[in-house]
């Protein structure tokens, strides 16, 4: 049986993530009308021309929603599939949901690293705790 309920957080998820690029292509625009650039600062992250510190967060978090939250997506995608679900599951991934777009609106704007680090630490435990409950739900 399969299940949409999990995949509303999921849907949630992208659509931070596509915030965040968002924001990214916003700051960096007004670089490409101050002039031309080689193509070759573009090869690596190495040698690509250098970036804002503002920039430089919205970067990094771009690159964050592309680590532990596969995670996440791969969980949502087998809750739907198994029909595994309740109460504690949906709470727990709009939790997620919510904790990372906190993490992503204090890394891009005061990045604070502190209050940043807190709502990481908070997100992933989190997913570990839904994970291991999945993991139980499908061993009984």
């Amino acid at each position: 049986m399969i299940t949409a309920t999990p995949l509303w957080p999921m849907i949630a998820m992208v659509f931070l993530t596509f915030a965040v690029w968002g924001m990214l292509f916003y700051r960096r625009m007004p670089k490409a009308g101050s002039g031309p650039l080689p193509l070759e600062l573009f090869k690596t992250r190495a040698t690509r021309p250098p970036l804002s510190s503002v920039e430089m967060a919205a970067n990094d978090n771009l690159m964050n929603l592309f680590e532990l939250p596969v995670l996440f997506y791969v969980l949502c995608l087998a809750l739907a599939v198994t029909g595994i679900g309740g109460a504690f599951f949906e709470a727990g991934c709009w939790g997620y949901v919510g904790l990372r777009a906190v993490h992503s609106a204090i890394h891009c704007t005061f990045n604070n690293v502190m209050l940043r680090f807190g709502a990481y630490l908070l997100s992933t435990l989190l997913l570990l705790a839904l994970w291991i409950a999945f993991a139980i739900r499908m061993a009984a």
